[in-house]
């Protein structure tokens, strides 16, 4: 007699507690590629090395950094749908020639054999640099800093905050005239690719780190470089 009502009570019980959504795996650092072409080396379209990535749940970034008048969107072999990502940073001392430019591709596709392409209108000879970046289980960009360093030999980012588990990635875009550098990135932060030596012809000079970080927090990344020059700096948190 006393199990109808014991049963009536644990699903009344059940029907009030919060539903509970199981977590999925923790954003990552997936494939990662660099294209780096050397002043009157460069080809149109510039595209980078084949690299395989998820099929699907991978967010992406691209870089373009060379002439102004090479800003063209970049594109992929599996088509996805790229975007501005934060604004268009143009290098000190150059007349307004060169600048950098990031993108974003979210709910990426991917697979075997993915390269990103940049159409080069302006100089297609022109220097040029792309790093190609995903970060798989992920779906979203949580908050992006921008800033540019007066020359010194450590520089710093700007902050940035994330409310979780986060893939952070770091760029650095220095604005010297030199063709040999060291480039090394403080806080915790890991290289993952890097331009710094660069062709006698010169070259857009261009480093990539990375860190994961598994809890809410305030984060930032330093440089040191050598020799001394000014860099457009990039710090994105992706969830």
């Amino acid at each position: 007699m006393l199990r109808r009502p014991f049963a009536a009570l644990a699903a009344a019980l059940l029907s009030i507690l919060p539903a509970v959504t199981l977590a999925g795996p923790p954003p990552a650092l997936g494939a990662h590629v660099f294209l780096g072409q050397g002043e009157g080396l460069g080809v149109s379209p510039a595209v980078t090395r084949a690299v395989d990535t998820q099929s699907t749940g991978s967010v992406f970034v691209v870089f373009n950094a060379g002439y102004t008048s090479n800003g063209s969107t970049p594109t992929d072999t599996y088509l996805n749908r790229w975007r501005s990502l934060g604004r268009a940073m143009t290098y000190a001392n150059y007349g307004e020639r060169f600048d950098v430019k990031a993108y974003v591709a979210l709910d990426g596709k991917g697979g075997p054999g993915h390269s990103v392409s940049i159409v080069k209108p302006g100089e297609p000879k022109g220097e040029l640099s792309l790093p190609f970046v995903e970060v798989r289980n992920a779906t979203r960009v949580q908050a992006i800093a921008q800033s540019y360093a007066a020359p010194a030999l450590v520089v710093s980012s700007d902050e940035i905050h994330v409310d979780g588990p986060a893939t952070l990635l770091a760029f650095w875009w220095g604005d010297g005239g030199v063709k040999r550098m060291t480039v090394t990135p403080g806080d915790g932060f890991q290289l993952i690719d890097a331009f710094t030596e660069l062709p006698d012809e010169s070259g857009v000079q261009g480093a990539v780190a990375w860190r994961q970080v598994d809890k809410a927090g305030t984060y930032r990344v330093h440089w040191t470089a050598a020799p001394v020059q000014g860099a457009a700096l990039w710090l994105i948190a992706i969830r």
